[in-house]
């Protein structure tokens, strides 16, 4: 059941990437999307580790989010959320319609990653056309140079967790967090793009890891886990092949 929820839900930011958005790729985690489809309803911003979900409801035209740390130079659209719709006959008689593989869940979403260092996140949302402050979130405050009221959202101690931007002697250490007990392998460039050569090390629960001794140069690598492909949510960088498939970058000086 997770592996389709998992795929329902990556299907559905695939199906709106044409929206001027930030790239999903880049919070692609088998533990964040899970954590966006428990949300049952719209309501105020759930922090995630890194992550910030904003949610709203589907009846909303469109909804963007913008941040005072950006200068509100850039909106982040949110986008419609479907889940697998549930038929009650499988046969289909003459003269009727195909039902459609998906229906509404109610909400429509952005996730947005935190920068590093930032204790609170200070945003206004544009809700059908018009800019507004987030009408869940009752924490708010007047800037005092536009005057504009802002929403503020306190964020939490952040720990810095590893990631393979930080090299190490022995080599480049790959991390994974996931459910525990799975089998998690890298794939990429230094193999010919094997899913199946090299698999993390479950080190505790959840928590995988692999290190390779790699040479100086640029590598592009991406994980595997129960058949799905993923970037590496704690590695921003990101290349593209012609098809449109993102993969994580890391230059090894």
């Amino acid at each position: 059941m997770k592996t389709i929820r998992l795929f329902v839900i990556l299907m559905t930011i695939a199906s709106f990437s044409a929206l001027p958005t930030a790239g999903a790729n880049e919070w692609e985690s088998y533990e964040l999307v899970n954590q966006l489809l428990n949300i049952q309803k719209a309501g105020s911003p759930v922090i995630y580790e890194n992550h910030v979900i904003f949610t709203a409801d589907s009846s909303l035209r469109r909804v963007g989010v913008a941040f005072a740390h950006e200068d509100f130079s850039n909106i982040y659209w949110f986008r419609q959320l479907v889940i697998p719709q549930e038929r009650i006959n499988p046969i289909i008689l003459p003269g009727e319609k195909e039902p459609r593989p998906f229906r509404d869940s109610g909400m429509q979403f952005h996730v947005y990653q935190l920068p590093a260092n930032l204790r609170e996140l200070e945003y206004r949302l544009i809700i059908n056309g018009l800019w507004t402050t987030d009408p869940i979130n009752l924490q708010s405050r007047r800037d005092p140079v536009s005057g504009l009221m802002l929403s503020v959202l306190n964020l939490p101690y952040r720990p810095i967790r590893p990631s393979p931007l930080n090299g190490l002697p022995e080599g480049l250490e790959f991390t994974y967090r996931g459910p525990p007990g799975e089998t998690i392998t890298v794939a990429g460039c230094f193999n010919s793009w094997d899913p199946f050569m090299y698999e993390l090390r479950e080190i505790s629960s959840g928590n995988y890891k692999l290190t390779l001794p790699l040479p100086t140069g640029t590598y592009q690598y991406v994980f595997f886990h129960q058949g799905q492909r993923f970037t590496d949510p704690h590695n921003p960088n990101r290349a593209y092949s012609r098809d449109g498939s993102a993969a994580s970058q890391i230059v090894v000086p």
